[in-house]
């Protein structure tokens, strides 16, 4: 499957992994012990199960560092599954361009594979429902599309990008300006053309006032299960057409009854905000 690699959002994160690592002097460890024509052949091992993301980022990080020609096969791809003990992929090539890319390949697909695995975990457990699983705007600066791309990897989707593709009114806009259907009433009335409107409510009388207006989705944030069913049946009752969303909270063990009250979507920072990197090895032959 082709998951749209973010090709250009990569390059800059690259180019800074680079200057960290290299510094002015270079890989002196490296450069110290082995002679430019030395040639060596080692291997990615998976040394947990999970999901793979990020693998496109290997020949832009040699391509970054131009260094001579190394050979990479892949035997996995982004959005596979592996086992502890898999190879993910083979080098073949200068022993000091393998050494040298080793750390900044690794810390990008490990963290990404990382979202990717969490993100498989939280969709199993929407099996069987109309549910989705969105990531959100909690991602590390600078790796937003990195992280959303990994979310894909792992068979959740993307909620906004950023402020500017989806008008999202929350608590505080609603607090700020005076209630939910002033909120809502201003920004209909000035929205540019093409741009959604999400709305968070937090009771079922905000559920109420926000369904007078064409909203294209609301947030049900923080409901407890029994107020979140109450809420789509309320919702679907009345033929209001908005997707109805999950937020707050959501662990994985409440995945499964939070997706069984009906909502289409459960939105979860934890996917790009506090995940655990795959454990991935690469070993010298």
């Amino acid at each position: 499957m082709d998951y749209a690699f973010p090709e250009r959002a990569a390059r800059p994160l690259i180019e800074l992994a680079i200057l960290e690592d290299f510094g002015d002097a270079g890989d002196l460890s490296s450069t110290l012990v082995f002679e430019g024509s030395a040639r060596s052949k080692a291997r990615w091992i998976a040394k947990a199960e999970g999901v793979l993301a990020g693998l496109p980022i290997v020949p832009l990080v040699f391509e970054a560092l131009h260094m001579p020609v190394v050979k990479v096969e892949f035997l996995k791809h982004d959005g596979d599954k592996v086992a502890r003990g898999d190879l993910i992929a083979t080098f073949e090539g200068p022993t000091i361009a393998l050494l040298g890319a080793e750390r900044t390949m690794l810390n990008f697909v490990q963290q990404l594979s990382g979202t990717a695995t969490a993100t498989a975990r939280y969709v199993a457990e929407t099996a069987g429902t109309r549910c989705k699983i969105l990531d959100t705007r909690k991602t590390v600066p600078g790796w937003r599309e990195l992280q959303k791309y990994a979310v894909r990897c792992g068979g959740g989707s993307n909620h906004r990008m950023g402020l500017f593709d989806m008008i999202m009114l929350k608590d505080n806009h609603v607090a700020a300006c005076g209630g939910v259907a002033k909120a809502i009433e201003r920004v209909l009335a000035t929205r540019p053309e093409g741009i959604p409107v999400e709305v968070e409510v937090e009771t079922l009388d905000q559920l109420r006032e926000a369904m007078r207006y064409p909203v294209e989705r609301i947030m049900l944030d923080n409901m407890p299960l029994e107020t979140m069913a109450e809420a789509v049946k309320i919702v679907r009752a009345a033929g209001h057409k908005a997707e109805l969303e999950a937020s707050g909270n959501m662990t994985l063990e409440r995945i499964a009854p939070v997706a069984a009250t009906g909502v289409d979507l459960i939105s979860i920072g934890a996917l790009t905000h506090s995940v655990k990197a795959l454990d991935i090895s690469m070993r010298f032959e």
